[in-house]
């Protein structure tokens, strides 16, 4: 082949050249950058017009206030120091509850799901109780075990207990039968089975059911702490809001739900962090 001569490349390869693969490619800063204006773009034109219907007369100031106006009673709050007692409080009540849920779901679970007989006759109750409104259960709840903080754990617990459970029974049954049987054939104990084989299936399901279990305890425990408690971040909404303090009311709403996200967003790293096993098997 006759060789082609440097000038004639450069000729036709000029310095301002680009591939057209690589005119639409991004570099990582601005795809981090889109992806976050995209997901915040629509929260931001909500808090926009949270803050602008009042201001412009559209909605009464008197029941939605301005979204900076709630955000300062939240921050008036936190100096202080009445937010952190609340605080306290509520995340003691909702941690005991939602551990309780933990430590009696994954080993129940994990029992039903392996055997699947015990599974077929108890999962009739299951969806029942599954069904059945936690709210409407309060007053039952009240009934046995009072207003005091026996009752509120108890029902956060009957609120976050399901989608642990359910979550554990599914990803036990569904581990791979062809993984079990290697490990069977190979000699490993009941104990390294479920711990080395069946365990490490079942935790993504797992930790599907923890996510959603941690987003209901938040909503159970502004329930159980409206009636019968004197502090909390459900008792503070409920305690400003019977005394038409609507900034303050509306600064605790807030805090809860970023505290959701917050908590949401924790229990998502540790699911990517837990399950990267499942990333190296796809690549691998």
């Amino acid at each position: 082949m006759p060789e082609i001569d440097n000038e004639i490349l450069l000729r036709t390869y000029p310095m301002n050249y680009i591939h057209p693969k690589a005119k639409g490619k991004k570099t990582p800063v601005l795809s981090i950058l889109k992806a976050v204006a995209e997901k915040s773009a629509v929260m931001l034109l909500i808090l926009s017009a949270w803050e602008a219907l009042p201001r412009l007369g559209l909605v009464d100031p008197f029941l939605l206030p301005p979204f900076s106006d709630a955000v300062g009673s939240l921050v008036r709050l936190f100096q202080s120091g009445e937010m952190f007692r609340h605080i306290a409080k509520s995340l003691e009540r909702s941690g005991l509850g939602f551990l309780a849920a933990v430590a009696f779901s994954i080993p129940v679970g994990t029992f039903m799901g392996w055997n699947k007989r015990i599974e077929r006759i108890a999962d009739p109750l299951l969806q029942v109780c599954r069904n059945t409104s936690t709210l409407a259960l309060y007053p039952v709840f009240i009934l046995f075990f009072g207003l005091g903080e026996t009752s509120k754990i108890a029902i956060i617990l009957w609120g976050t207990v399901w989608p642990i459970l359910l979550n554990t029974i599914s990803g036990v049954k569904e581990a791979d039968p062809l993984l079990i049987k290697s490990a069977r054939s190979m000699g490993i104990s009941r104990i390294g089975l479920f711990t080395k084989v069946v365990w490490p299936m079942a935790t993504p399901s797992i930790l599907t059911g923890l996510r959603l279990s941690a987003a209901t305890a938040i909503l159970m425990l502004v329930a159980a702490e409206m009636l019968g408690a004197d502090r909390g971040l459900g008792f503070m909404i409920f305690y400003y809001q019977e005394r038409y303090a609507i900034p303050e009311m509306f600064g605790g709403i807030i805090f809860i739900a970023v505290l959701g996200v917050l908590i949401n967003f924790l229990l998502v790293r540790l699911e990517s962090r837990m399950t990267r096993w499942k990333e190296r098997i796809v690549k691998g």
